[in-house]
């Protein structure tokens, strides 16, 4: 599908603000590889359900896992569709209007086939992937899944088939005859960090915080100073 065709989905189709909105594979790889959680949304017995993850961006897929009983996997395996929602919070804008207050973001919302991946190989391969994406280089710093936690798990892949972006950055949008008031407007950013490990109290290893640590703290921030 082309950017123009998406553009005119209904369900992906943008109806607000539409110059924050952006259809090209470039701006939605950004906002993927950018974060570690998503939120998916599917239909259940009970009705709409939303739930927060972890996720992977695997090329032109979206690489989650959960348990094999869990609510999402049923819904794959009934054959209905997910939905899948990314959002980074940037900054709070403070207008001089109360109107015109906003937040500066970067999102992303995926439409697509899942499927759950049942070869084996492939299926190890979307654990590491989902790892070595967080902690890049743990997957050879702890202990692999054993055959009862391998079965326990389930791992889905969505085809990204359709997708919309917004954007928005940038300072107050302000009415004219504000911009004389003595108002205070501005962006207030916003920055999550990831702070100095912690390691767990029981049978503290002498080697110290290993490299997979270290590289996570680093990938976290260069990926925070890279959109601020």
């Amino acid at each position: 599908m082309s950017e123009r065709e998406q553009a005119q989905s209904g369900r992906s189709r943008i109806r607000r603000n539409l110059d924050r909105g952006a259809y090209d594979r470039e701006t939605l790889n950004d906002i993927l590889d950018a974060g570690y959680m998503c939120h998916v949304g599917f239909d259940t017995e009970h009705g709409i359900t939303v739930i927060p993850t972890l996720y992977v961006r695997d090329g032109n897929s979206i690489v989650l896992h959960g348990s094999t009983s869990s609510g999402m996997m049923r819904a794959v395996r009934a054959g209905k569709s997910l939905t899948i929602e990314v959002t980074h919070l940037d900054g709070i804008v403070a207008a001089r209007s109360h109107f015109h207050h906003s937040i500066n973001y970067r999102s992303a919302v995926v439409f697509g086939r899942s499927t759950e991946v049942s070869d084996v190989i492939e299926k190890l391969r979307g654990m590491e992937l989902l790892v070595e994406h967080i902690t890049p280089g743990r997957w050879n710093e702890a202990r692999k899944p054993n055959d009862s936690e391998f079965v326990q798990t389930s791992v889905i892949r969505l085809d990204i088939e359709e997708f919309s972006a917004k954007v928005r950055g940038g300072g107050p949008g302000e009415e004219p005859e504000d911009l004389e008031s003595d108002y205070w407007g501005g962006v207030i950013p916003v920055r999550t960090v990831l702070g100095a490990p912690e390691p767990d109290p029981v049978n503290v290893p002498r080697m110290g915080v290993p490299d997979s640590i270290r590289a996570s703290i680093s990938k976290w921030n260069r990926l925070k100073d890279e959109s601020s």
